[in-house]
């Protein structure tokens, strides 16, 4: 199941960016991060998606969500200008952002090329 994140837990879970302005993903696991709004339809159509992926990639990917009206500073942080938005974080290298409603199918290819393929050959 995917956990909604706070500005505070965001910090905790992902990157402290108050302490590093480099990148330092403080998660241990790769994540995938849902920028979304309880008003937008297409945010409606990915969240059932992100659920399957979560128990799917259950001990091998985290999903995290962050409301972008209840977390503007973390929205405006990532230059979200419209949802749903995806960030991609690896364990180890640059986070990479998606934006748009993606099939189940391209979510999976890009978490198992650049979340778990890159955890393997790191």
């Amino acid at each position: 199941m995917s956990e909604k994140l706070s500005k505070q837990t965001f910090q905790d879970k992902v990157f402290d960016f108050e302490k590093n302005s480099e990148w330092v993903y403080s998660g241990e696991l790769p994540c995938v991060i849902d920028f979304y709004a309880d008003w937008c339809p297409p945010c409606k159509m990915v969240a059932p998606i992100i659920e399957e992926l979560a128990t799917e990639y259950s001990g091998k990917v985290a999903f995290y969500k962050v409301n972008t009206d209840e977390e503007q500073e973390l929205a405006s942080m990532f230059g979200i200008q419209s949802i749903p938005s995806l960030l991609f974080v690896p364990k180890n290298g640059k986070p990479q952002m998606s934006v748009g409603a993606l099939p189940k199918e391209s979510m999976k290819k890009i978490i198992e090329k650049e979340l778990i393929g890159a955890q393997l050959s790191a």
